[in-house]
């Protein structure tokens, strides 16, 4: 589905993920027409590693996302936990809906590996989410590091699109600027 996207496109490609999201990036990324990777509070990963091996090898202390055991090989989060989890610094109502309007991701997605890193020939950027309780914010400074990606910080949960929509711009912006020599 990604490469359908990026070959739709008439230009360079500027390739942004979200959480699971940095996991098609980092693999969809090698595409030429990708200029440049953004990761918002995402998993950056690298060859042979998946969400589900970074998840299982969280620092000590990192707070556990509320995933609810698979069903019919799908997985959600728990919906009790979701706000405080997924969305600390939204509004109680977007939470609230949010949690109740989850999209169910397959484990497939959990376990699938990156296997061409694109972060490795391409330039980054990296918007870490200090209150962030999915992602430890240690483990996005790590990725984003061993990415070699531009870091921008925000104090804001893993919602950040929502509570702080300036700074995702903002960081896509900056990378749009930031790929422009490479066009």
């Amino acid at each position: 589905m990604t490469k359908r996207v990026i070959d739709a496109q008439n230009g360079p490609v500027i390739l942004v993920g979200h959480s699971y999201g940095g996991a098609v990036t980092s693999q969809a990324g090698t595409d030429p027409n990708v200029v440049g990777l953004v990761y918002i509070t995402a998993f950056a990963l690298d060859n042979g590693e998946s969400v589900g091996t970074m998840i299982k090898n969280a620092p000590p202390g990192a707070p556990a996302p509320p995933i609810l055991p698979p069903q019919d090989g799908f997985l959600l989060l728990d919906r009790e936990k979701f706000p405080a989890s997924f969305a600390g610094d939204v509004k109680p109502e977007t939470a609230e809906f949010m949690a109740a309007s989850q999209v169910p991701w397959g484990l497939e997605a959990l376990n699938g590996t990156v296997t061409d890193a694109a972060w490795k020939t391409k330039p980054s950027w990296y918007l870490v989410t200090t209150d962030d309780r999915m992602i430890p914010p240690d483990a996005q400074r790590s990725m984003s590091k061993r990415a070699g990606s531009k870091v921008v910080e925000v104090k804001a949960s893993h919602s950040v699109f929502l509570s702080h929509p300036e700074s995702v711009a903002s960081i896509i912006e900056q990378a749009a600027a930031g790929s422009h020599a490479s066009m």
